[in-house]
């Protein structure tokens, strides 16, 4: 295969899944918690992993731009949308990279696949809780520590259910996914 159809590929499928994650991030509940801040329910962090498991790390670009640019679509969130791109992007890198061996060789399986929503929601939850302590709590509010402290202990309970639900969906939709463009004879869409 040539170089050019690679890259339209590629640059197809990343756009694919940017946009489930863009989509992802609409079935939200946003909950205040205090006075100028809030936590959302949502299910965007199932596509995150999903980018990182069905393209590898690649598809930490896939889930930082389709989080990027539902940030840019709310004024809620305009202001933080390059540090969304980060955290959500490493979410689907770290996912990508701890089943990258396994998707070459074909060999996803569901234990694998959950590691790698794991190694995503761990990576991504570290960057999402010091941005709530150092740029939410200390920068943006002008929080002493502690206040900043209480900041990210109130997002605990709802990121903790996001990462369960990622953890649940993403780990079967990525298997499901595989053996359907294989059934279909077109998983070599996703060879490099």
């Amino acid at each position: 295969m040539n170089s050019k159809s690679f890259s339209t590929r590629k640059l197809a499928l990343l756009g694919m899944m940017a946009a489930l994650v863009f989509a992802g991030n609409y079935a939200r509940i946003v909950i205040p918690i205090a006075i100028g801040s809030q936590t959302s329910f949502t299910l965007a962090n199932i596509f995150c992993c999903l980018s990182g498991l069905i393209l590898g790390p690649a598809g930490g670009l896939a889930s930082g731009i389709g989080s990027l640019l539902y940030d840019l679509t709310d004024p809620r969130f305009v202001s933080d949308c390059w540090i969304t791109f980060l955290t959500k992007g490493s979410m689907g890198l770290a996912a990508g990279l701890a089943v990258s061996g396994a998707l070459k060789s074909r060999r996803l399986t569901y234990p694998r696949a959950l590691l790698g929503s794991m190694v995503g929601c761990v990576t991504y939850y570290i960057l999402y809780f010091a941005k709530t302590f150092f740029y939410t709590g200390l920068v943006k509010q002008g929080l002493p520590a502690p206040g900043a402290w209480l900041l990210v202990l109130e997002k605990i309970p709802a990121s903790l259910f996001n990462a369960a639900v990622a953890l649940i969906a993403a780990p079967p939709l990525t298997l499901a996914i595989l053996a359907a463009l294989k059934r279909s004879n077109l998983s070599h869409l996703l060879e490099e």
